[in-house]
């Protein structure tokens, strides 16, 4: 393999140097005392010229990581954070976390608190060096990471760092956890020599059993009326491609549950909405694409004859404790590819079977469920429009008006997907199955950064916003040029708390209390005001009529003063989704 040589005189600067070379853009850090080496290797690569990654200064750690999701999401590209030793690693684990479940790869390092008390460059230096100190770093991170590693000395820079970003990437993707101590970072250097284009590539993505796919298409073709459930189907525009043409070609619904991806277009014929319940009830077959809940037990479920078949890269979800729902067939493998080979299996059946015979009539069956659900929206949408208060179907509907199919959505639980015609591939994140609630704002602004031609839209709940960590997320967006428009759906409470205590106790005390303890958030902060210490544009809106001004106001100071804007939307409670 051919080899290049690094000219470097520190580890920092080699590190960096091949951070760069292996095709990392940007740095998303929040630093401390264990940065030293790194800052003067950044200030050492402006004066000489060297490349490295971008740095980003994110002024907390849970936005810095969640950027690097965002900038994943939208470009398919790895990126690193750093943050500060143990206390930085503990404020960046709940976007860890939301990365993990929802497999996107993050180079995820950290300092360390200076191992020596004195004697060597960058040994202890300030009071803090003793109790940051822990006996294990990593453990905090470590279940929700792939692979963690403390360096050791320069000499392993290239293995670790290969090692690292070609773990990460291979499926099942996940972040990973490498540890960079001070002295070792500071160590001197005579230049490394590295391969050109990398010790190790990701192991190629696995790929579906041909016999488990024709045992599949045999139970389907079985089938009179089966549903498709899928969450990330659409993490790809092969996988929308592959699924749009399975669905399309033998007549099968597809529901978008709980979507962190846009699945299939609206406008495809095949696609009946957000929500199973209703369709489950009627399904003599399931076929799970990339959904780790593909329903809510105890609302609803398959009856105990009907064949489930799961598919994803890890369709039993190995790294979930506990996870029950049934799998009669379960396909492991890229998942484009096994819709495909899927759809060919079905469809050289050459007609037999009761999929086959049954195909006119199921079309004609769902083109007729998709008028009433389109009917029934729309007639939702009409209701909001004349209500007192701003629903969430309202401002779904006012956010679809002015937005366009290249705009991308960043929706963290808030955005009524149903009022909202999305068409193009890539154009919606939802958030993490996790739900590790401060997502929204750092990916948006990730997107952002990786698609600067682009309209960045973040729909957030009043309490996501706050965990969004606002004022570091509105410096970064003004630091950076970053405008993004963010809608704050704010119904001053915790609505999923209120819905999760009702659930379980219908009738109990806390039904009939007006302010049970821990659920409403009052007095609601004026959010429209924190955006305008950072130079940006912000509005309070209180009434359905002032809405659709509102968000044309806003989108004039993203698109036209390339400055962010905010929307703090009062939305009636008794219709919120979630908060």
């Amino acid at each position: 393999m051919a080899k290049v040589r690094i000219e470097a005189e520190t580890v920092a600067d080699a590190y960096l140097a091949l951070l760069a070379k292996r095709g990392v853009d940007y740095l998303f850090a929040n630093a401390g005392t264990d940065f030293a080496p790194i800052i003067e290797a950044f200030s050492k690569a402006k004066v000489q010229g060297r490349k490295v990654p971008t740095p980003i200064l994110v002024p907390h750690e849970n936005a810095a990581v969640s950027m690097a999701h965002g900038y994943w999401m939208v470009t398919g590209r790895m990126q690193a954070a750093m943050v500060h030793v143990g206390p930085g690693t503990a404020n960046s684990l709940n976007a860890i976390m939301n990365a993990s479940r929802q497999r996107v790869p993050i180079l995820m390092t950290a300092g360390r608190t200076p191992i020596n008390e004195s004697g060597v460059t960058a040994s202890r230096d300030t009071y803090i060096h003793w109790a940051q100190e822990q006996f294990d770093q990593g453990a905090m991170i470590r279940e929700f990471v792939k692979w963690d590693y403390e360096l050791r000395n320069g000499s392993q820079i290239e293995t670790v760092v290969d090692r690292a970003l070609a773990l990460a990437r291979s499926e099942p993707r996940a972040p990973v956890y490498l540890i960079l101590p001070r002295e070792v970072l500071a160590g001197p250097l005579d230049g490394l020599e590295v391969t050109e284009h990398g010790m190790m590539a990701p192991t190629a993505p696995p790929q579906p059993d041909g016999a488990a796919i024709a045992r599949a298409a045999e139970l389907l073709s079985r089938a009179q009326f089966p549903v498709i459930i899928t969450a990330e189907a659409g993490e790809t525009s092969a996988g929308v491609e592959a699924l749009a043409a399975l669905a399309a070609r033998h007549a099968i619904p597809v529901v978008q549950y709980r979507a962190r991806y846009l699945c299939l277009p609206d406008d495809h014929p095949m696609h009946l909405g957000y929500d199973p319940g209703a369709l489950l009830r009627e399904a003599d077959a399931v076929v799970v694409v990339e959904t780790d809940v593909p329903w809510i037990p105890n609302e609803t479920r398959p009856g105990d004859d009907v064949p489930v078949i799961q598919i994803g890269v890890d369709p039993l979800y190995a790294r979930y404790p506990v996870r029950g729902f049934r799998a009669d067939i379960a396909i492991a493998g890229n998942v484009p590819a096994a819709l495909t080979q899927l759809d060919l299996a079905l469809a050289n059946g050459k007609g037999k079977g009761e999929l086959a015979k049954s195909l006119s009539e199921r079309a004609a069956k769902v083109a007729a469920l998709r008028k009433t659900q389109r009917a029934r929206w729309a007639e939702a949408r009409q209701k909001a429009e004349q209500d007192t208060e701003i629903q969430q179907t309202w401002a779904g509907a006012c956010i679809e008006r002015i937005r366009s199919d290249d705009d991308i959505i960043v929706n963290e639980y808030t955005l009524a997907l149903d009022q909202v015609a999305l068409k193009r591939p890539g154009c919606y994140f939802g958030n993490s199955p996790v739900g590790g609630l401060g997502w929204g704002l750092g990916a948006a602004l990730g997107a952002k950064l990786s698609a600067p031609e682009r309209t960045v839209i973040a729909v957030l709940g009043d309490g996501s916003y706050m965990f969004g960590n606002p004022t570091p997320a509105h410096y970064v967006s003004a630091a950076n040029q970053l405008p993004i428009l963010t809608v704050v759906l704010n119904n001053a409470m915790w609505g999923a708390v209120r819905r999760a205590t009702t659930t379980v106790y219908p009738t109990g005390y806390a039904s009939r209390d007006n302010m049970p303890a821990l659920t409403y958030i009052e007095p609601s902060p004026q959010f429209e005001k924190v955006v305008e210490a950072s130079g940006g544009y912000g509005e309070r809106v209180e009434e359905p009529a002032q809405l659709p001004g509102a968000l044309e106001r806003a989108m004039k100071a993203v698109k036209v003063e390339r400055r962010q804007a905010l929307l703090n939307v009062l939305i009636k409670r008794s219709t919120a989704r979630s908060s």
